[in-house]
């Protein structure tokens, strides 16, 4: 079973059983055809409606929909998503990013940023040479750098601290 939501306090519970759709446990009869990858064509209750994924987040859960040109945002929470938010540890995904730490021991080849730089997710921090192969080191989140705690050409080891936000 998924919860959906479209707005912050409504939920609605969805459930795929055989080939039917419950929709807050009753049946929910609707045509549905693909036109393309992301564009659908849906028929309910005698009414056509065009719908597009026009956005999806996967860390997040978030789906943006077009349907007859109005945008919808739509959550979506599975069983493990349930589960994690009933313990109370729903937000892993939303950690504050507090530093970068050397994968594997090895060289610093480069250093692509400078203390006070604004970085997000997957941009490029350094360079670090191990094993005779040049690896990017790219950022897990945003955030604001406040030191670099190595220079170019430090020897590093596994698990050391080389940036922090």
């Amino acid at each position: 079973m998924y919860k959906v939501s479209l707005k912050e306090n409504h939920e609605s519970e969805v459930e795929f059983k055989d080939d039917n759709i419950l929709l807050n446990g009753s049946d929910f009869h609707w045509n549905i055809s693909k036109n393309s990858k992301d564009k659908f064509q849906i028929i309910k209750d005698g009414k056509s409606f065009n719908a597009e994924v026009i956005g999806f987040d996967k860390e997040s859960k978030l789906v943006e929909i077009k349907i007859n040109n109005q945008i919808y945002n739509v959550s979506v929470k599975d069983k493990m998503d349930q589960l994690l938010q009933k313990m109370g540890i729903s937000n892993l995904n939303s950690t504050t990013l507090k530093e970068v730490k050397a994968p594997m021991p090895g060289l610093i080849h480069d250093i692509l940023v400078e203390v006070g730089h604004e970085v997000k997710k997957g941009d490029q921090l350094m360079i670090l040479e191990a094993m005779k192969m040049e690896n990017v080191l790219k950022s897990p989140g945003a955030g604001t750098i406040q030191s670099i705690e190595v220079e170019k050409g430090n020897s590093v080891e596994k698990n050391q601290i080389l940036i922090k936000f």
